[in-house]
């Protein structure tokens, strides 16, 4: 089955088996009614085992999977009149990065967001949703413009990270996630920022400066990926599992240390499962978020912003070396 997930097993198991009985009660006119009742029930019963304790790496997993929600699944179900501007006006465009002006029940925003593909001819031209300075240039460009017009800014975040390859390097790769952090933190405009599915190094913070950031449950934000953290710690990517239990890039950990401000709920066993309902959720959390920030003016939004970053973090000063609680 394309997308199965290892510890998804058992689940997906009883749900041939019940639909086995399914078919064969239709067939041949028995009734397997009880028997399938208590199938069902116990299906239930395991997906709330697993559901409700998952592990980090299995959030990871989770955040991986194919067939995950991207940006542009979210722009169709939660904003109306969708305008996508192109090109960074320097280099080109890049397709790992989708922009453009829509509205958010009525209120104009201008939309950003990383765009990774579903099949090997999409992760293709998107580049894996990994973008090169191109893309992040064009996200600067449109939210200089958003701020120019007095329009909220909504980012999604759903990256590896950015491009690391030979041509991105050679146009300033480094630099153009520099900018889009130093320009980002001094937006006079709401920025609301919602990591969808990998947030992963410099590639997602360069959209992750924001007077909001919001995760979805299943749904990492890390310096470096599981692999890569155990490859330098352990000389060992086969580690990757226990590199995500000790590295805190879950969303519930993540709101623990302060660095999140909500936790975006799932449908049950991932965003993939219900689309248009996990849409629903997060259509709730972009109104709460607006409603409050709109509030503020261009003054408070980017003092609230700093406090934000700023608080990340607490250093205690113990014989006489700075250690970090």
């Amino acid at each position: 089955m394309v997308g199965e997930l290892e510890f998804e097993r058992p689940i997906i198991e009883l749900r041939n088996k019940i639909q086995e009985l399914r078919d064969f009660a239709t067939n041949t006119d028995v009734d397997l009614s009880n028997e399938i009742g208590k199938l069902e029930t116990r299906l239930e019963k395991v997906e709330k085992d697993i559901y409700e304790h998952l592990s980090p790496w299995n959030r990871v997993q989770i955040a991986r999977h194919p067939e995950r929600p991207t940006t542009l699944d979210y722009i169709s179900r939660l904003f109306t009149n969708f305008f996508e501007c192109h090109g960074d006006r320097t280099f080109g465009d890049d397709e790992a990065i989708v922009a453009g002006i829509a509205k958010f029940h009525g209120m104009p925003i201008t939309v950003i967001g990383h765009q990774r593909g579903k099949d090997t001819k999409e992760n293709i031209r998107r580049n894996f949703g990994m973008p090169h300075p191109e893309g992040y240039r064009k996200a600067l460009r449109l939210m200089k413009q958003a701020e120019k017009f007095n329009r909220p800014i909504v980012c999604f975040i759903d990256t590896k990270g950015a491009y690391p390859g030979k041509a991105a390097e050679e146009r300033g790769q480094s630099e153009a996630i520099a900018r889009n952090l130093f320009e980002m933190a001094g937006l006079t405009v709401p920025v609301i920022c919602i990591v969808i599915g990998e947030g992963g190094s410099g590639g997602a913070l360069a959209l992750g400066i924001g007077n909001h950031l919001h995760m979805l449950e299943n749904s990492t934000y890390s310096v470096i990926s599981p692999e890569g953290a155990a490859a330098l710690l352990w000389k060992d990517a086969t580690l990757a599992k226990q590199a995500a239990e000790t590295m805190k890039i879950t969303a519930p950990d993540l709101k623990g240390l302060g660095i999140v401000d909500e936790v975006v709920q799932e449908v049950r066993g991932g965003a993939h499962r219900q689309v248009d309902e996990q849409a629903q959720y997060i259509d709730n959390v972009l109104k709460e978020s607006l409603q409050k920030l709109t509030k503020l003016t261009p003054e408070q939004l980017v003092h609230e912003r700093y406090l934000k970053y700023k608080k990340i973090g607490q250093f205690s000063f113990e014989n006489d070396t700075i250690g970090v609680k």
